[in-house]
């Protein structure tokens, strides 16, 4: 027997061990259900299809990461003996493999192939990966080309080197990360872009006599306190592809959303298809480049109508920019 310093009595030295263990069981079963009610938060407003409030969407780029936490809460419930918590944890983990799956259609356009084109998407961080861009683009040789955040050292830079190969193009100009830049090998006819605090121009191309829509997409990102403008520009980008009037359609930029986002899947609802899905490449990292691809997110996408099949998605990484380009091989077919 030994005496408690605290309060005088004698307490038997062989209970400690066993409150010491209990004690821990129980700071492990707190901790799991901090992380659980974390991870919850994010993937109920992904099973209620809302990006809800910050910081939500920002943790919703992220979720295929959130097995992380999950994981380790039902690691900690294991070794509290937290059966309720296991539970818990469980279901988290079954719910957040479910959302993982790539999300909308995929099906084979039903007509007759009528011409190939190749599509690249990168944002040059205020126009600091110009050169490696233009290098990739004489390298791969896309016949259209969307840049964004092409300042206006950018713009001349591109007017300077590409116009040769590429005469035709549609530009937003702008300072910092506003301005942006389609550029066509094919003859171009004016359309409204989408307005926005950054360049979204949109055109029309003539691609082998047949009328395809362009526009790029770049809203602005899901900062803490832009939460709003992020919702109402995708919804923007969305509304202008939505009232394409069935004409071919490839939409492209980067859209600071993946397909966790609710905002990005209204625009897949439209119709539209992610060729990197097409080419089975979904979910790989575009964004930060410097970390990709072992952690990220895909946010730089190229979205197209049902008329187009991808054959291939490749991911350049381009120096002095945080985004990595997205090349990808499209067919337009005709109707069925």
């Amino acid at each position: 027997m030994d005496t408690d310093t605290a309060t005088g009595e004698w307490t038997d030295s062989r209970d400690r061990p066993a409150a010491r263990r209990f004690g821990g069981r129980r700071f492990g079963a707190w901790c799991a259900g901090l992380l659980f009610a974390g991870v919850s938060v994010v993937v109920g407003c992904r099973a209620a299809d809302t990006d809800g409030v910050t910081p939500v969407p920002q943790l919703l780029a992220f979720l295929p990461w959130l097995l992380v936490p999950a994981g380790a809460g039902l690691l900690l419930t294991l070794l509290a003996r937290w059966w309720t918590g296991a539970v818990w944890g469980v279901a988290l983990l079954g719910l957040l493999a479910w959302f993982i799956e790539p999300y909308g259609k995929t099906a084979e356009p039903p007509g007759p192939p009528l011409a190939d084109l190749r599509v690249l998407t990168s944002n040059v961080e205020f126009g600091q990966g110009t050169d490696e861009l233009i290098s990739a683009v004489r390298r791969e040789k896309p016949d259209l080309v969307f840049v964004q955040e092409c300042e206006y050292t950018c713009d001349a830079a591109l007017r300077r080197e590409l116009a040769a190969d590429y005469p035709h193009r549609r530009a937003v100009e702008g300072g910092g990360s506003e301005g942006s830049v389609i550029l066509s090998a094919f003859p171009l006819e004016d359309a409204p872009g989408v307005p926005g605090t950054m360049g979204m121009p949109g055109a029309v191309a003539d691609v082998r006599g047949h009328a395809v829509r362009l526009q790029l997409a770049h809203p602005m990102p899901p900062l803490p306190d832009q939460v709003g403008l992020w919702r109402e520009e995708l919804d923007a980008v969305r509304d202008a592809v939505a009232g394409a009037d069935g004409t071919p359609t490839v939409l492209a930029g980067d859209f600071n959303a993946s397909q966790d986002h609710a905002a990005f899947r209204r625009i897949l609802d439209t119709g539209l298809y992610d060729a990197t899905r097409l080419a089975g490449a979904d979910r790989t990292v575009t964004w930060p480049a410097r970390t990709a691809p072992a952690f990220g997110v895909q946010i730089d996408h190229v979205l197209v109508s049902e008329e187009f099949a991808a054959h291939r998605a490749r991911f350049l990484d381009l120096a002095d920019t945080d985004h990595r380009a997205l090349v990808v091989d499209l067919t337009l077919h005709g109707a069925g």
